[in-house]
């Protein structure tokens, strides 16, 4: 009887280190280190990708991923993202970062790297706690969410109110791809990766800074199973940080975030009187950029 060929449908990723991770049960942080690996294996970037790892859960990313990395100090990752792309502009760049690191002690760093254009790819996990320190209230944190430093909830008089980066980052020019997807079934674990490989791929073709925020559970900080994580993330989590796409300048029909900008900006005299004839074909009016964004924004729902 001839032996049947064998077809490989499943293997890890050559990007992905053959090393046990320290994440914990029911945490999506292993799905998404493992998208970010099969996402630099299909567009052949290893050789050339370079990763931050920040402090928080991510911190030992550098163990994981088989291109260069470099750790940056807590919050610092869009900052030294920033420089390394800078000075290896060939190099494909990305941050991984969690919300107590992206949103709190770094969010000087995430918006100024935003409004730059910086042409990096930053994943961003919100758990909206802070993982690795103990479970402490994150600018992510839901209203009347308990956590290590809430234990009765978290009080929005005296605390404020949760971050969402997704809408905030959407806001600023230099921005050409914001999406929030999840990790919780099959389907939404493809969305997320082609969310990523989206967001890579802009960095290559020159688009502008792009961020893609994975809302994630945080079993062991919760206090919960895996299971009643989930739940609670799909109940709580993504009515608060609805998924979808909020700013996608190649879907509102520009080819970068600087012409973007300058779309924007049309009604501008300083802004556009130097722009060429064919940077000014690329741009009509306010109106119109506003149709299209909305437009491209209808997925954030």
């Amino acid at each position: 009887m001839a032996e049947r060929e064998e077809k490989v449908v499943f293997e890890r990723p050559k990007s992905l280190l053959p090393v046990v991770t320290n994440f914990c049960p029911g945490c999506t942080h292993g799905i998404v280190i493992r998208l970010v690996a099969e996402v630099i294996d299909e567009l052949g970037i290893e050789g050339q990708t370079i990763g931050i790892a920040p402090v928080g859960c991510s911190v030992m990313a550098y163990d994981f991923f088989a291109c260069d990395m470099i750790e940056a100090a807590h919050g610092r990752a869009p900052a030294v993202a920033t420089a390394v792309k800078r000075v290896n502009p060939d190099n494909v760049v990305f941050a991984y970062q969690g919300d107590g690191d992206l949103a709190s002690i770094g969010m000087a760093e995430t918006v100024h790297a935003a409004t730059r254009g910086e042409k990096i790819t930053v994943i961003f996990i919100n758990n909206a706690i802070y993982g690795m320190t103990g479970g402490q209230m994150a600018p992510t944190s839901l209203p009347n969410q308990i956590t290590q430093t809430s234990p009765y909830g978290r009080d929005v008089s005296s605390a404020g109110y949760p971050v969402r980066v997704c809408e905030m980052l959407s806001t600023l020019d230099g921005v050409a791809y914001l999406e929030r997807v999840c990790c919780d079934s099959p389907k939404n674990i493809r969305k997320a990766k082609r969310a990523i490989k989206k967001a890579f791929q802009n960095q290559i073709d020159g688009v502008g800074y792009s961020l893609v925020e994975v809302v994630s559970t945080c079993p062991t900080n919760w206090g919960m199973t895996p299971t009643d994580a989930f739940k609670w993330m799909d109940e709580n989590m993504l009515p608060y940080y609805p998924l979808g796409v909020y700013r996608d300048v190649k879907a509102e029909g520009f080819a970068n975030a600087a012409e973007a900008a300058a779309a924007r900006a049309v009604d501008c005299p300083i802004v556009v009187d130097n722009l060429s004839d064919e940077q000014r074909g690329a741009i009509s009016s306010k109106a119109a950029v506003q149709d299209a964004m909305n437009k491209a924004q209808g997925g954030a729902q």
